[in-house]
């Protein structure tokens, strides 16, 4: 019984490691965040990378762009800004807490550009307060594949600031850039779909073209009424004659 112990007890300690070997799992990589082989992140000062809006309302708004992560959209809009594509062009769909969007000729959110439509560049950027994305087409509920993709890379000239965080966009609409100034002007914009009285883009300009100062719009005409139409007035009713009792008195 003594040697059988021993036997088993010298059998463990040769065995032993190489069955803690069989137990141990290898260490399994974790995938880590970087920023490997992504493009520089311009400077925020960078002056090519600065849209300015200059609204309506009151003040201009500053929008770092970020070709970093949708150059495609990045290029479209410099493109259109130097056009003066975005000059005057209306405020045509503003939901409270949700967004205000622009960027459209027609005014009512059906028209775009001339340009080719751009493809879509969902990235890492969140849809946060002070968010510009590439606004685009939707896709039914159900829609086939082919549909989803066609409305995916149907961006071309509108997009949206985002008033309040909303994270169920990210990686659904393309984020080209965020507003760094002038918030308080984006938050001034008339709500509605459409709304009764639009706020507008004045101009737009990208920093780099040395672009003039924030002027404001010019006061409203002085709305002109018809010239009222004047009665001839009336002669006033001349009183009637009384003529003189010819009568005698008896």
């Amino acid at each position: 019984m003594r040697f059988f112990t021993l036997f088993i007890a010298l059998f463990a300690l040769l065995a032993g490691p190489a069955f803690a070997a069989k137990k141990l799992k290898p260490v399994e990589k974790v995938a880590v965040a970087t920023t490997a082989g992504r493009p520089p992140v311009p400077s925020a000062t960078d002056p090519e990378n600065l849209l300015y809006l200059d609204l309506s309302t009151g003040g201009r708004v500053v929008i770092w762009l970020r070709p970093d992560a949708a150059p495609k959209m990045v290029e479209r809009i410099k493109t259109l800004t130097r056009e003066h594509f975005y000059d005057g062009l209306l405020f045509h769909r503003v939901i409270e807490g949700f967004m205000a969007q622009t960027g459209d000729p027609k005014g009512d959110g059906t028209g775009g550009s001339k340009l080719p439509d751009v493809p879509a560049e969902f990235n890492f950027l969140p849809h946060v307060r002070g968010a510009v994305s590439a606004a685009r087409e939707g896709s039914a509920e159900g829609a086939t594949v082919e549909d989803v993709t066609k409305a995916e890379n149907s961006a071309n000239s509108q997009f949206f600031i985002v008033f309040n965080p909303t994270l169920k966009l990210d990686r659904k609409y393309t984020i080209f850039g965020r507003v760094i100034s002038g918030m308080n002007y984006v938050d001034a914009i008339a709500r509605g779909e459409p709304p009764l009285n639009p706020s507008r883009v004045l101009h737009a300009y990208i920093a780099a073209d040395s672009p003039p100062a924030y002027a404001p719009p010019p006061p409203p005409a002085p709305v002109a009424l018809p010239a009222a139409t004047i009665m001839p007035t009336k002669a006033a009713p001349k009183p009637p004659l009384v003529r003189a009792s010819t009568r005698k008195g008896g």
